[in-house]
């Protein structure tokens, strides 16, 4: 089975960002050209540092930027969904490391791109270009969020900016409220808070009612009840 029919069985019109814009043909033509990886949680498909060879686009599954720092502390960065790219690196004219890691959360399946291939699609479709600047501008939106957040904002109202951020983005809408698939550790490091913090705040905020917490997981039930800041 080739990657475009895997894509079409799979993910059906997954609507993304990169592929925003596309003619039938044209969408059909990058995704042929794409290999498939299936990825379990826990591996770490791009290591930071390492030449930016290849293109990814997230059918099934989420995955997570993270920076390793000199002091070897780990941050979590931003949450990838499906329909969502990483690795763009491999579409710049000069070879390039990846600057972040990229590690999956939840067993899915990848679209995959090797550096000539997808510079070679760029220049046949340049629409990805311009989809792929795109994308990196949200991202810089989000970090700048984030930069702001941490500077401006103490610990609660950081743990909410972020709680709000990724419900909005990566959220699921369920009866009560917006679940997401989030653990206690990864919202801290995301918020830059300790673990201990942030788990002192979400049993605050479960008593008022506002979040419901269960085993990776958490229900966002009335955000508007949440330390008021400018989301």
């Amino acid at each position: 089975m080739t990657a475009s029919s895997i894509f079409t069985s799979a993910a059906g019109q997954l609507k993304s960002p990169f592929l925003e814009g596309l003619t039938v043909s044209d969408r059909a033509t990058v995704l042929a050209a794409a290999s498939e990886r299936h990825v379990q949680a826990g591996c770490v498909v791009v290591h930071q540092g390492e030449p930016g060879d290849c293109l990814f686009l997230i059918i099934k599954g989420c995955a997570r930027y993270f920076y390793i720092t000199p002091q070897g502390k780990k941050m979590a960065l931003f949450w990838l969904m499906p329909g969502h790219i990483f690795g763009g690196s491999a579409l710049l004219s000069t070879p390039t490391d990846y600057l972040v890691g990229t590690e999956i959360l939840k067993d899915g399946c990848l679209l995959v791109w090797h550096r000539s291939r997808i510079r070679a699609l760029a220049s046949q479709v340049p629409r990805l270009l311009d989809n792929a600047l795109s994308v990196a501008t949200g991202y810089l939106t989000w970090y700048l969020a984030a930069h702001t957040s941490l500077v401006s904002h103490n610990a609660e109202q950081r743990l909410a900016h972020v709680l709000v951020t990724l419900t909005h983005g990566f959220g699921r809408k369920v009866s009560g409220g917006t679940c997401v698939e989030l653990t206690n550790e990864q919202l801290a490091n995301a918020a830059n808070v300790t673990p201990f913090t942030a788990s002192r705040i979400l049993n605050s905020w479960q008593r008022n009612g506002v979040v419901v917490k269960t085993r990776g997981r958490l229900l966002l039930r009335f955000p508007e009840q949440l330390v008021p800041v400018n989301f």
